[in-house]
Protein backbone atom coordinates (compact mmCIF):
# COMPACT_ATOMS: atom_id res chain seq x y z
CA UNK A 1 0.00 0.00 0.00
CA UNK A 2 1.64 3.22 -1.15
CA UNK A 3 0.84 6.42 0.76
CA UNK A 4 3.07 9.13 -0.67
CA UNK A 5 5.80 8.60 -3.21
CA UNK A 6 7.09 10.35 -6.28
CA UNK A 7 9.63 7.58 -6.93
CA UNK A 8 9.76 3.94 -5.81
CA UNK A 9 11.52 3.78 -2.40
CA UNK A 10 14.03 1.21 -1.23
CA UNK A 11 12.41 -1.24 1.19
CA UNK A 12 14.72 -0.56 4.13
CA UNK A 13 14.03 -1.58 7.73
CA UNK A 14 13.46 2.09 8.55
CA UNK A 15 10.87 2.49 5.78
CA UNK A 16 9.03 -0.59 6.96
CA UNK A 17 8.95 0.75 10.52
CA UNK A 18 7.65 4.09 9.27
CA UNK A 19 4.94 2.36 7.24
CA UNK A 20 3.90 0.39 10.30
CA UNK A 21 3.74 3.59 12.33
CA UNK A 22 1.43 5.14 9.73
CA UNK A 23 -0.91 2.18 9.96
CA UNK A 24 -0.86 2.17 13.78
CA UNK A 25 -1.75 5.85 13.91
CA UNK A 26 -4.76 5.35 11.66
CA UNK A 27 -3.15 6.92 8.61
CA UNK A 28 -2.82 10.38 10.15
CA UNK A 29 -0.01 11.16 7.75
CA UNK A 30 -2.54 11.16 4.92
CA UNK A 31 -3.67 14.53 6.20
CA UNK A 32 -0.21 16.05 6.02
CA UNK A 33 -0.39 19.67 4.83
CA UNK A 34 1.66 21.44 2.22
CA UNK A 35 1.26 19.08 -0.73
CA UNK A 36 1.62 21.02 -3.97
CA UNK A 37 -0.94 18.88 -5.84
CA UNK A 38 -3.58 18.73 -3.08
CA UNK A 39 -5.95 21.07 -4.89
CA UNK A 40 -5.47 19.72 -8.41
CA UNK A 41 -8.76 18.58 -9.95
CA UNK A 42 -9.70 15.00 -10.79
CA UNK A 43 -9.32 14.60 -14.56
CA UNK A 44 -10.19 10.97 -15.18
CA UNK A 45 -13.74 10.47 -13.87
CA UNK A 46 -16.00 9.14 -16.62
CA UNK A 47 -13.37 9.49 -19.33
CA UNK A 48 -13.13 6.96 -22.19
CA UNK A 49 -11.01 3.96 -21.22
CA UNK A 50 -9.53 0.92 -22.95
CA UNK A 51 -7.54 -2.11 -21.84
CA UNK A 52 -5.39 -4.93 -23.16
CA UNK A 53 -8.07 -7.44 -22.12
CA UNK A 54 -11.13 -7.93 -19.90
CA UNK A 55 -11.83 -10.92 -17.71
CA UNK A 56 -15.48 -10.78 -18.84
CA UNK A 57 -18.02 -8.33 -20.27
CA UNK A 58 -18.95 -6.93 -16.84
CA UNK A 59 -15.40 -6.03 -15.73
CA UNK A 60 -14.75 -3.34 -18.33
CA UNK A 61 -12.21 -0.49 -18.33
CA UNK A 62 -14.89 2.13 -17.69
CA UNK A 63 -15.57 0.56 -14.29
CA UNK A 64 -12.18 1.81 -13.06
CA UNK A 65 -13.13 5.42 -13.81
CA UNK A 66 -16.79 5.54 -12.74
CA UNK A 67 -16.25 6.74 -9.16
CA UNK A 68 -17.92 3.64 -7.72
CA UNK A 69 -15.60 1.69 -5.36
CA UNK A 70 -17.85 -1.36 -5.67
CA UNK A 71 -17.15 -1.80 -9.40
CA UNK A 72 -13.87 -2.79 -11.03
CA UNK A 73 -11.90 -3.57 -14.16
CA UNK A 74 -10.18 -6.93 -14.39
CA UNK A 75 -7.83 -8.26 -17.06
CA UNK A 76 -7.70 -11.77 -18.40
CA UNK A 77 -6.11 -14.19 -15.93
CA UNK A 78 -2.63 -15.66 -16.00
CA UNK A 79 -0.93 -13.44 -18.55
CA UNK A 80 1.63 -10.62 -18.47
CA UNK A 81 1.84 -7.82 -19.44
CA UNK A 82 -1.61 -6.19 -19.22
CA UNK A 83 -2.59 -2.52 -19.34
CA UNK A 84 -5.44 -0.11 -18.59
CA UNK A 85 -5.59 3.24 -20.42
CA UNK A 86 -7.65 6.42 -20.03
CA UNK A 87 -8.08 9.36 -22.42
CA UNK A 88 -8.06 12.58 -20.36
CA UNK A 89 -9.60 14.48 -23.28
CA UNK A 90 -6.87 17.13 -23.56
CA UNK A 91 -3.16 17.52 -22.86
CA UNK A 92 -2.59 17.72 -19.11
CA UNK A 93 0.09 17.88 -16.45
CA UNK A 94 -0.47 14.89 -14.19
CA UNK A 95 0.49 15.50 -10.55
CA UNK A 96 -1.07 12.54 -8.76
CA UNK A 97 -2.34 9.04 -9.58
CA UNK A 98 -4.24 7.00 -7.01
CA UNK A 99 -4.76 3.27 -7.65
CA UNK A 100 -7.21 1.15 -5.64
CA UNK A 101 -6.36 -2.50 -6.26
CA UNK A 102 -8.70 -5.43 -5.90
CA UNK A 103 -7.26 -8.69 -4.51
CA UNK A 104 -5.67 -9.34 -7.92
CA UNK A 105 -2.94 -6.68 -7.71
CA UNK A 106 0.26 -5.89 -9.57
CA UNK A 107 3.59 -6.79 -8.03
CA UNK A 108 5.35 -4.74 -10.71
CA UNK A 109 3.92 -2.03 -12.93
CA UNK A 110 4.52 1.39 -14.47
CA UNK A 111 2.33 4.48 -14.60
CA UNK A 112 2.90 6.02 -18.03
CA UNK A 113 1.74 9.10 -19.96
CA UNK A 114 1.56 9.77 -23.68
CA UNK A 115 0.73 12.68 -25.95
CA UNK A 116 -0.55 10.50 -28.78
CA UNK A 117 -1.39 7.11 -27.26
CA UNK A 118 1.56 5.53 -29.06
CA UNK A 119 4.79 6.70 -27.39
CA UNK A 120 4.82 6.30 -23.60
CA UNK A 121 6.91 7.80 -20.80
CA UNK A 122 6.98 6.33 -17.29
CA UNK A 123 6.22 8.76 -14.45
CA UNK A 124 6.17 6.14 -11.68
CA UNK A 125 7.50 2.59 -11.38
CA UNK A 126 6.67 -0.08 -8.81
CA UNK A 127 8.80 -3.22 -8.40
CA UNK A 128 7.52 -4.61 -5.08
CA UNK A 129 3.80 -3.87 -4.97
CA UNK A 130 1.65 -5.39 -2.26
CA UNK A 131 -1.85 -4.31 -3.30
CA UNK A 132 -4.26 -2.10 -1.39
CA UNK A 133 -4.02 1.56 -2.39
CA UNK A 134 -1.04 3.09 -4.18
CA UNK A 135 -1.02 6.89 -4.05
CA UNK A 136 1.62 8.37 -6.35
CA UNK A 137 2.08 12.08 -5.66
CA UNK A 138 4.48 14.81 -6.70
CA UNK A 139 4.38 13.67 -10.33
CA UNK A 140 5.00 15.93 -13.32
CA UNK A 141 4.01 13.83 -16.31
CA UNK A 142 2.60 15.55 -19.39
CA UNK A 143 0.20 13.95 -21.87
CA UNK A 144 -3.36 13.38 -22.93
CA UNK A 145 -3.33 9.63 -22.21
CA UNK A 146 -2.36 7.73 -19.07
CA UNK A 147 -2.02 4.01 -18.59
CA UNK A 148 -1.20 1.55 -15.84
CA UNK A 149 1.10 -1.05 -17.42
CA UNK A 150 1.35 -4.24 -15.36
CA UNK A 151 4.45 -6.39 -15.90
CA UNK A 152 4.22 -8.89 -13.03
CA UNK A 153 1.11 -10.13 -11.24
CA UNK A 154 1.00 -10.37 -7.48
CA UNK A 155 -1.33 -13.39 -7.65
CA UNK A 156 -2.09 -16.25 -9.99
CA UNK A 157 -5.02 -14.26 -11.39
CA UNK A 158 -4.92 -11.14 -13.53
CA UNK A 159 -4.84 -7.44 -12.71
CA UNK A 160 -7.89 -5.75 -11.20
CA UNK A 161 -8.48 -2.12 -10.19
CA UNK A 162 -11.54 -0.74 -8.41
CA UNK A 163 -10.59 2.85 -9.21
CA UNK A 164 -7.89 4.82 -11.00
CA UNK A 165 -7.92 8.52 -10.12
CA UNK A 166 -5.77 10.89 -12.16
CA UNK A 167 -5.27 14.42 -10.82
CA UNK A 168 -3.63 17.38 -12.49
CA UNK A 169 -4.26 20.44 -14.63
CA UNK A 170 -4.93 20.94 -18.30
CA UNK A 171 -2.14 22.67 -20.17
CA UNK A 172 -4.01 25.78 -21.24
CA UNK A 173 -5.88 23.94 -23.97
CA UNK A 174 -8.82 25.87 -25.35
CA UNK A 175 -11.97 24.30 -23.91
CA UNK A 176 -14.37 22.64 -26.33
CA UNK A 177 -16.66 25.08 -28.13
CA UNK A 178 -19.91 24.80 -30.01
CA UNK A 179 -21.79 23.52 -26.97
CA UNK A 180 -25.52 22.79 -27.30
CA UNK A 181 -28.16 20.67 -25.60
CA UNK A 182 -30.70 18.30 -27.14
CA UNK A 183 -33.68 16.56 -25.53
CA UNK A 184 -34.66 13.13 -26.86
CA UNK A 185 -37.28 10.47 -26.18
CA UNK A 186 -39.15 7.71 -27.93
CA UNK A 187 -42.48 5.93 -27.42
CA UNK A 188 -44.36 9.02 -26.38
CA UNK A 189 -48.06 9.79 -26.71
CA UNK A 190 -50.41 7.20 -25.29
CA UNK A 191 -54.09 7.90 -25.98
CA UNK A 192 -54.62 10.00 -22.88
CA UNK A 193 -54.54 13.62 -21.83
CA UNK A 194 -53.50 15.69 -18.83
CA UNK A 195 -56.98 15.21 -17.36
CA UNK A 196 -55.77 11.74 -16.31
CA UNK A 197 -53.18 11.79 -13.52
CA UNK A 198 -51.66 8.57 -14.89
CA UNK A 199 -51.05 10.09 -18.34
CA UNK A 200 -47.29 10.46 -18.69
CA UNK A 201 -46.60 12.28 -21.96
CA UNK A 202 -47.87 15.67 -20.66
CA UNK A 203 -45.31 15.31 -17.86
CA UNK A 204 -42.40 14.32 -20.11
CA UNK A 205 -43.28 17.21 -22.45
CA UNK A 206 -43.25 19.65 -19.53
CA UNK A 207 -39.85 18.42 -18.40
CA UNK A 208 -38.52 18.58 -21.96
CA UNK A 209 -39.59 22.22 -22.21
CA UNK A 210 -38.03 23.10 -18.85
CA UNK A 211 -34.65 21.93 -20.14
CA UNK A 212 -35.05 24.37 -23.07
CA UNK A 213 -32.74 22.58 -25.56
CA UNK A 214 -31.50 23.70 -28.94
CA UNK A 215 -33.89 21.16 -30.48
CA UNK A 216 -35.77 17.93 -29.74
CA UNK A 217 -35.38 14.41 -31.16
CA UNK A 218 -37.98 11.66 -31.15
CA UNK A 219 -37.04 8.03 -31.67
CA UNK A 220 -40.32 6.74 -33.10
CA UNK A 221 -43.71 5.51 -31.88
CA UNK A 222 -44.49 9.15 -31.32
CA UNK A 223 -48.23 8.43 -31.27
CA UNK A 224 -50.13 5.32 -30.13
CA UNK A 225 -51.78 3.05 -31.09
CA UNK A 226 -52.06 3.37 -34.87
CA UNK A 227 -50.63 6.90 -35.30
CA UNK A 228 -53.67 8.25 -37.12
CA UNK A 229 -53.62 11.96 -37.92
CA UNK A 230 -56.66 12.40 -35.67
CA UNK A 231 -54.75 10.80 -32.79
CA UNK A 232 -51.73 12.99 -33.38
CA UNK A 233 -53.99 16.01 -33.13
CA UNK A 234 -55.86 14.75 -30.07
CA UNK A 235 -52.87 13.61 -27.99
CA UNK A 236 -49.31 14.28 -29.19
CA UNK A 237 -50.14 17.77 -30.40
CA UNK A 238 -51.47 18.76 -26.96
CA UNK A 239 -48.15 18.04 -25.28
CA UNK A 240 -45.02 17.46 -27.39
CA UNK A 241 -46.68 19.38 -30.19
CA UNK A 242 -45.91 22.58 -28.26
CA UNK A 243 -42.36 22.43 -29.64
CA UNK A 244 -43.16 20.70 -32.92
CA UNK A 245 -41.27 23.31 -34.96
CA UNK A 246 -38.05 22.49 -33.08
CA UNK A 247 -38.52 18.70 -33.28
CA UNK A 248 -36.59 16.38 -35.58
CA UNK A 249 -38.58 13.11 -35.50
CA UNK A 250 -38.25 9.62 -36.92
CA UNK A 251 -41.06 7.06 -37.25
CA UNK A 252 -41.51 3.84 -35.30
CA UNK A 253 -43.43 0.68 -36.07
CA UNK A 254 -46.70 2.16 -34.72
CA UNK A 255 -46.50 4.84 -37.40
CA UNK A 256 -46.83 2.05 -39.97
CA UNK A 257 -50.15 0.79 -38.53
CA UNK A 258 -52.22 3.75 -39.72
CA UNK A 259 -55.28 2.46 -41.65
CA UNK A 260 -54.82 5.38 -44.04
CA UNK A 261 -51.45 3.95 -45.05
CA UNK A 262 -48.01 3.39 -43.57
CA UNK A 263 -46.69 6.67 -42.12
CA UNK A 264 -49.73 8.57 -43.48
CA UNK A 265 -50.67 10.27 -40.21
CA UNK A 266 -47.02 10.82 -39.30
CA UNK A 267 -46.30 12.55 -42.59
CA UNK A 268 -49.52 14.56 -42.54
CA UNK A 269 -48.86 15.80 -39.00
CA UNK A 270 -45.14 16.65 -39.24
CA UNK A 271 -45.01 17.48 -42.95
CA UNK A 272 -41.64 18.79 -44.12
CA UNK A 273 -40.30 18.64 -40.55
CA UNK A 274 -40.16 14.84 -40.89
CA UNK A 275 -39.44 14.90 -44.64
CA UNK A 276 -36.98 17.80 -45.06
CA UNK A 277 -35.19 16.00 -47.88
CA UNK A 278 -38.30 14.37 -49.35
CA UNK A 279 -37.78 11.03 -47.60
CA UNK A 280 -38.62 9.57 -44.18
CA UNK A 281 -34.86 9.64 -43.48
CA UNK A 282 -32.63 12.72 -43.55
CA UNK A 283 -29.55 14.34 -42.02
CA UNK A 284 -28.47 17.74 -40.70
CA UNK A 285 -25.60 19.42 -38.92
CA UNK A 286 -25.29 21.28 -35.64
CA UNK A 287 -21.92 22.59 -34.48
CA UNK A 288 -19.30 19.94 -35.19
CA UNK A 289 -21.95 17.19 -35.16
CA UNK A 290 -23.61 15.40 -38.05
CA UNK A 291 -27.01 13.92 -37.15
CA UNK A 292 -28.56 11.12 -39.19
CA UNK A 293 -32.30 10.43 -38.74
CA UNK A 294 -33.26 7.01 -40.11
CA UNK A 295 -36.45 5.03 -40.74
CA UNK A 296 -35.79 1.59 -39.27
CA UNK A 297 -39.10 0.31 -40.66
CA UNK A 298 -37.41 0.19 -44.06
CA UNK A 299 -33.84 -0.87 -43.37
CA UNK A 300 -34.38 -3.43 -46.14
CA UNK A 301 -34.87 -0.60 -48.66
CA UNK A 302 -31.74 -0.40 -50.85
CA UNK A 303 -32.45 3.27 -51.54
CA UNK A 304 -32.18 4.22 -47.85
CA UNK A 305 -29.02 2.13 -47.40
CA UNK A 306 -27.34 3.74 -50.42
CA UNK A 307 -28.42 7.18 -49.25
CA UNK A 308 -26.88 6.49 -45.83
CA UNK A 309 -23.55 5.43 -47.33
CA UNK A 310 -23.46 8.49 -49.58
CA UNK A 311 -24.48 10.82 -46.77
CA UNK A 312 -21.75 9.58 -44.43
CA UNK A 313 -19.18 9.76 -47.22
CA UNK A 314 -20.03 13.46 -47.73
CA UNK A 315 -19.95 14.30 -44.04
CA UNK A 316 -17.26 16.80 -43.04
CA UNK A 317 -18.11 17.08 -39.33
CA UNK A 318 -15.92 15.55 -36.65
CA UNK A 319 -18.68 13.81 -34.64
CA UNK A 320 -21.61 11.67 -35.78
CA UNK A 321 -24.87 10.70 -34.08
CA UNK A 322 -27.63 8.55 -35.57
CA UNK A 323 -31.13 7.82 -34.30
CA UNK A 324 -33.88 5.42 -35.29
CA UNK A 325 -36.55 3.32 -33.62
CA UNK A 326 -35.36 -0.30 -33.43
CA UNK A 327 -32.28 -0.90 -31.23
CA UNK A 328 -29.70 -3.45 -32.24
CA UNK A 329 -29.16 -4.15 -28.52
CA UNK A 330 -31.77 -4.03 -25.76
CA UNK A 331 -32.38 -5.76 -22.44
CA UNK A 332 -36.14 -5.09 -22.65
CA UNK A 333 -39.08 -7.10 -23.86
CA UNK A 334 -38.36 -6.71 -27.57
CA UNK A 335 -34.70 -7.61 -27.06
CA UNK A 336 -32.03 -7.28 -29.72
CA UNK A 337 -33.31 -6.40 -33.18
CA UNK A 338 -31.07 -7.78 -35.96
CA UNK A 339 -32.81 -5.60 -38.55
CA UNK A 340 -30.49 -2.81 -37.41
CA UNK A 341 -27.20 -4.70 -37.72
CA UNK A 342 -26.42 -3.87 -41.39
CA UNK A 343 -26.97 -0.19 -40.60
CA UNK A 344 -24.74 -0.45 -37.54
CA UNK A 345 -22.01 -1.90 -39.74
CA UNK A 346 -22.21 1.14 -42.01
CA UNK A 347 -22.30 3.55 -39.07
CA UNK A 348 -19.39 1.82 -37.35
CA UNK A 349 -17.26 1.96 -40.49
CA UNK A 350 -17.92 5.71 -40.61
CA UNK A 351 -16.75 6.10 -36.97
CA UNK A 352 -20.19 7.03 -35.66
CA UNK A 353 -20.09 7.96 -31.99
CA UNK A 354 -23.67 7.70 -30.73
CA UNK A 355 -26.90 5.86 -31.60
CA UNK A 356 -30.26 6.68 -29.99
CA UNK A 357 -33.24 4.29 -30.09
CA UNK A 358 -36.70 3.64 -28.67
CA UNK A 359 -39.02 0.64 -29.18
CA UNK A 360 -38.43 -0.92 -25.76
CA UNK A 361 -40.09 1.24 -23.10
CA UNK A 362 -37.17 1.69 -20.72
CA UNK A 363 -33.91 3.59 -20.38
CA UNK A 364 -30.63 1.81 -21.02
CA UNK A 365 -27.08 2.75 -21.89
CA UNK A 366 -24.36 0.57 -23.34
CA UNK A 367 -20.57 0.78 -23.32
CA UNK A 368 -18.98 1.43 -26.73
CA UNK A 369 -19.27 -1.72 -28.83
CA UNK A 370 -19.00 -2.88 -32.41
CA UNK A 371 -21.83 -4.33 -34.56
CA UNK A 372 -21.03 -7.81 -33.21
CA UNK A 373 -21.46 -6.72 -29.60
CA UNK A 374 -17.76 -6.66 -28.77
CA UNK A 375 -16.73 -3.91 -26.33
CA UNK A 376 -14.20 -1.63 -27.97
CA UNK A 377 -13.06 1.94 -27.39
CA UNK A 378 -13.79 2.88 -31.00
CA UNK A 379 -17.29 1.41 -30.82
CA UNK A 380 -20.70 3.04 -30.87
CA UNK A 381 -22.44 4.13 -27.67
CA UNK A 382 -26.10 3.08 -27.81
CA UNK A 383 -28.83 4.58 -25.62
CA UNK A 384 -32.39 3.26 -25.48
CA UNK A 385 -34.70 6.12 -24.47
CA UNK A 386 -38.20 4.68 -24.76
CA UNK A 387 -39.69 6.25 -21.62
CA UNK A 388 -41.42 9.22 -23.25
CA UNK A 389 -44.93 8.28 -22.11
CA UNK A 390 -45.97 4.79 -23.22
CA UNK A 391 -46.46 2.05 -20.64
CA UNK A 392 -43.07 0.82 -19.32
CA UNK A 393 -41.67 -2.56 -20.30
CA UNK A 394 -39.73 -4.66 -17.77
CA UNK A 395 -36.07 -5.54 -18.11
CA UNK A 396 -35.95 -9.17 -19.20
CA UNK A 397 -32.53 -10.33 -20.43
CA UNK A 398 -29.56 -8.14 -19.60
CA UNK A 399 -27.33 -7.85 -22.64
CA UNK A 400 -23.52 -7.76 -22.65
CA UNK A 401 -22.06 -4.26 -22.33
CA UNK A 402 -25.25 -2.89 -20.80
CA UNK A 403 -24.10 -0.43 -18.14
CA UNK A 404 -27.36 0.93 -16.69
CA UNK A 405 -31.06 0.05 -16.98
CA UNK A 406 -34.10 1.88 -15.60
CA UNK A 407 -37.70 0.78 -16.13
CA UNK A 408 -40.62 2.52 -14.46
CA UNK A 409 -39.85 6.24 -14.03
CA UNK A 410 -40.82 8.23 -17.11
CA UNK A 411 -38.36 10.81 -18.38
CA UNK A 412 -36.28 12.28 -21.19
CA UNK A 413 -32.66 12.26 -22.30
CA UNK A 414 -30.77 15.51 -21.86
CA UNK A 415 -27.80 15.29 -24.20
CA UNK A 416 -24.96 17.81 -23.96
CA UNK A 417 -22.69 18.18 -26.99
CA UNK A 418 -19.49 20.12 -27.66
CA UNK A 419 -17.28 20.18 -30.71
CA UNK A 420 -15.33 17.19 -29.40
CA UNK A 421 -17.35 15.52 -26.62
CA UNK A 422 -20.78 14.37 -25.51
CA UNK A 423 -22.47 13.27 -22.32
CA UNK A 424 -26.05 12.94 -21.10
CA UNK A 425 -28.47 12.58 -18.21
CA UNK A 426 -31.70 10.65 -17.88
CA UNK A 427 -34.03 13.18 -16.26
CA UNK A 428 -37.28 12.08 -14.64
CA UNK A 429 -40.56 13.95 -14.95
CA UNK A 430 -39.98 15.32 -11.44
CA UNK A 431 -36.73 16.91 -12.60
CA UNK A 432 -34.49 14.47 -10.73
CA UNK A 433 -31.49 12.99 -12.51
CA UNK A 434 -31.91 9.22 -12.65
CA UNK A 435 -28.61 8.50 -14.39
CA UNK A 436 -25.59 10.37 -15.74
CA UNK A 437 -23.58 8.93 -18.59
CA UNK A 438 -19.81 9.19 -18.99
CA UNK A 439 -18.25 11.99 -21.01
CA UNK A 440 -16.98 10.58 -24.29
CA UNK A 441 -14.64 12.11 -26.81
CA UNK A 442 -15.63 11.82 -30.47
CA UNK A 443 -13.79 9.26 -32.56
Amino acid sequence: MRLYASAPPRRSVLSLLLAALVLLTGGLLLAAPGRADAADPLLSRGRPATSSSNEDSTLTPAKAFDGDPATRWASAEGSDPQWLRVDLGAPATVSRVRLSWEAAYAKAYRVEVSADGATWTAVATETAGNGGTDDWTGLSGKGRYLRVYGTARGTAYGYSLHEVEVYGTTDGTTPPTGAFTVVAAGDIAAQCTASSSSCAHPKTAAQAQRIAPKFYLTMGDNQYDDARLSDYRAYYDKTWGAFKAKTRPVPGNHETYDPAGSLAGYKAYFGSIAYPQGKSYYSYDEGNWHFVALDSNSFDDPAQIQWLKDDLARNAKGCVAAYFHHPLYSSGGHGNDPVSKPVWQILYAAKTDLVLNGHDHHYERFAPQDPNGKATADGIVEIVGGMGGAEPYPIETVQPNSQKRISGPYGVLKLDFTDTTYTWQYVGTDGSVKDTGPTYTCH
